[in-house]
């Protein structure tokens, strides 16, 4: 069982689910693909992005990490991450 975090929300591992499978993706593309609606999504991709489990590609383009694998394959305990300093 994943080990979400207590700033996590549901959608969060759908997220990630989705830009493991699809590759990068900007919060619309994480939408069409079934996932939260933009808006939803480009705020989630953010917070992952802040705590390490997705980096910012480019501006609204987001991957997923060593950290967001490892969290989905569940070797990670999300709730031991903390804020990256430099996220964007």
């Amino acid at each position: 069982m994943r080990e979400s975090a207590d700033w996590m929300v549901p959608s969060d591992d759908r997220i990630l689910e989705l830009i493991r499978e699809h590759g990068n993706l900007t919060p619309k593309a994480i939408e069409a693909f079934g996932g939260p609606v933009r808006q939803h999504a480009s705020r989630r991709c953010a917070e992952l992005a802040k705590y390490g489990l997705l980096e910012r590609v480019y501006r609204g383009l987001y991957g997923i990490t060593d950290k967001g694998e490892a969290y989905l394959d569940e070797e990670l305990d999300a709730s031991e991450l903390e804020p990256i300093q430099d996220s964007k």
